[in-house]
């Protein structure tokens, strides 16, 4: 038993340390709020599939009021993340406007894919109530989520773009993507897409239960799409006819990789990991490079002259890790608060996207994520919690967590927990484990379960392919008065609970201290300890936090959790008992028992319980 007790210490002292150099100095740790933007102030309710702007209603811009966004800030929100921004592919007619049409066969649903991106210089006219003016609208948005206390994220998608992509706004001197390119190669240096000469691209063998917009007729859906040579289509696939399951509305952008993989450009020395952003951009200023390059860094300055943030981007693993040292240098010279988060899903690679490509955060999906998942669904054990923490204990401060986007199924969805309630201890433990941002999206704090049938997309996550409803947030949103007049009991008082762990994630100084697992110790040492819970410390030079969840079904009463003596010592705590209050949680108030080198504190926790002490 000694040897096991050194040895979890060691385990508990090497997690500490490493997550006390890795922390920041910051006033308010990052809470993200992803919205779709087209769905937030939708107030229509009939949820038809395939159906119109007309039948199942749009948000506009000018539905995020200033009570609107106050409410989100009052949530504990410091970032908002407007999901579909950039004028995607819509089959909406916006002729009078300039805009030309969208071919339904290559138009994933009737609102369109916002990661089919067809003019990077403008915004959806969806979202505008004068499309003519839709820029000035979103620009007066940007105002006043800033005049709230918040800051404006927007997706960029540098891997591919629209198949169909023309941009009717680029700014005086900025060519449009592929107008300069040599179709009759395959690749490359400075043309911006690969090409398949010689062959036209043809629409995907569609299968027996589809047809584009759920089989409506529509003057341009033949079966046909103009494009010749084809274009290798945005997931990579080289075929002149992609498959239904490729990501057949978009095309892959070229960054100087050649069709074999190796590189047409300069590969940035591993020294440059330890490297300033100044440096970074010195290495890359009088090199010549792919044009894409030039081409999203222009479009990334323009947003930032607009008044964004920070960016999201689109699966940043598919493009080389060294562009974005060239690009998030530059916007870190030009601003250097910009908020930049990754869509990434390979952990192999996650250092170099921090270090060598300078993101300041990446998605934590693959590991804590998925993990927390899969304890719900009995498929792991906390104690992999613990095991991540570790692994990534350099970079946690790099690694945004999340338990709903866009790409995810409800919690509320029966795929999922079935019960959105029981989301509440993943929550806790993804906004305190580490000092890196949260997340939630939209409607997420009042239970969505996404059951919608909307058309293209699926049940079980709300879609972003079509028009539709959003039944929880919509009653949350009150027909506009964003007071939550017509939330249930329950939804309530979810949203009540989303509000006190999200403030707490983004204003307790101590979670952005020091740290200690403690669940391995306890399931070494306690006997009453259940290997469902998970149990850690987070402290500061001025507090101390016992953050304790129960991730299963089973209620446990007076479960004696013990704290290890070294951290004892460490704080300067002596014999006796300590009160500890309740910062959020389901747990009643508890006390801390110390008597010597032993300490330890009786718990109880309901199913899916949860409780922040501070003491």
């Amino acid at each position: 038993m000694f040897r096991r007790t050194i040895r979890i210490t060691v385990i508990l002292t090497f997690v500490a340390s490493m997550l006390a150099s890795a922390r920041e100095e910051i006033l308010e740790k990052p809470v993200v709020y992803q919205v779709f933007t087209r769905l937030f102030g939708n107030k229509e309710t009939l949820n038809k599939p395939w159906g119109t702007i007309e039948e199942n209603g749009v948000g506009k811009f000018a539905d995020f009021t200033d009570t609107a966004l106050a409410e989100l800030r009052d949530l504990g929100i410091t970032h908002v993340w407007y999901t579909g921004v950039p004028h995607h592919a819509v089959i909406r007619d916006y002729t009078e406007y300039g805009i030309s049409n969208d071919d339904p066969d290559v138009v994933k649903g009737r609102a369109g894919s916002p990661y089919a991106v067809r003019d990077y210089y403008n915004v959806n006219p969806d979202l505008a109530v004068d499309p003519g003016q839709r820029m000035a609208e979103f620009e007066a948005l940007i105002q006043r989520t800033h005049d709230a206390g918040m800051k404006v994220i927007i997706d960029i998608v540098p891997n591919h773009v629209a198949r169909g992509y023309k941009s009717l706004n680029r700014p005086a001197g900025v060519e449009d993507f592929g107008a300069s390119d040599d179709t009759s190669l395959e690749y490359a240096k400075d043309n911006n897409f690969y090409y398949i000469p010689g062959e036209p691209f043809q629409v995907p063998v569609f299968p027996d239960d589809y047809q584009p917009i759920g089989g409506e007729e529509h003057a341009l859906t033949d079966g046909r799409f103009e494009e010749n040579p084809a274009k290798w289509t945005g997931n990579g696939a080289r075929k002149a006819q992609p498959d239904f399951g490729d990501w057949y509305e978009t095309v892959k952008v070229n960054y100087g990789v050649r069709p074999d993989g190796s590189y047409d450009f300069p590969e940035l020395p591993q020294e440059y990991a330890k490297k300033s952003i100044e440096a970074h951009a010195e290495f890359w200023e009088e090199r010549e490079l792919p044009d894409s390059w030039y081409k999203f860094r222009d479009i990334t300055h323009f947003w930032l002259d607009k008044g964004v943030d920070g960016f999201r981007y689109d699966m940043a693993e598919m493009v080389p890790v060294e562009f974005w040292s060239f690009l998030n240098s530059s916007i870190k010279l030009k601003n250097p608060d910009a908020f930049l988060l990754a869509e990434i899903y390979q952990p192999a690679i996650y250092r170099d996207y921090i270090h060598i490509g300078k993101m300041d955060y990446l998605y934590d999906k693959v590991d804590l994520y998925d993990t927390l998942k899969d304890i719900l669904h009995g498929k792991s054990e906390t104690v992999r919690i613990a095991e991540i923490q570790e692994q990534f204990a350099d970079i946690g401060h790099n690694l945004l967590h999340f338990l709903e986007n866009h790409d995810e199924q409800r919690i509320a969805s029966p795929d999922f927990a079935g019960d959105p309630f029981k989301g509440l201890p993943m929550l806790v433990v993804s906004t305190a484990l580490t000092s890196a941002p949260t997340m939630i999206y939209f409607g997420q704090e009042v239970g969505e379960d996404g059951s919608e049938e909307p058309g293209f997309g699926d049940p079980t996550r709300t879609s972003i392919f079509d028009y539709v409803g959003v039944p929880s947030h919509q009653r949350w949103m009150n027909g506009g008065k964003f007071d939550g007049g017509a939330l249930s009991e329950p939804e309530q008082k979810l949203r009540d609970e989303y509000r006190k762990i999200l403030l707490m994630s983004a204003r307790e100084p101590a979670l952005r201290g020091d740290f200690a697992e403690i669940h391995r110790y306890n399931l070494a040492l306690s006997e009453t300890y259940p290997k469902e819970w998970f149990a850690f410390l987070r402290w500061d030079d001025r507090e101390r936090l016992l953050v304790v969840v129960n991730l299963s079904d089973q209620t446990t009463d007076g479960a004696s959790l013990k704290i290890p003596a070294e951290l004892i010592e460490g704080w300067g705590l002596t014999s006796g008992v300590y009160g500890a209050t309740t910062v959020v949680g389901t747990g009643e108030e508890i006390r801390i028992h110390i008597d010597g080198d032993k300490a330890w504190a009786p718990v109880s926790l309901p199913a899916y319980g949860y409780g922040i002490y501070r003491f």
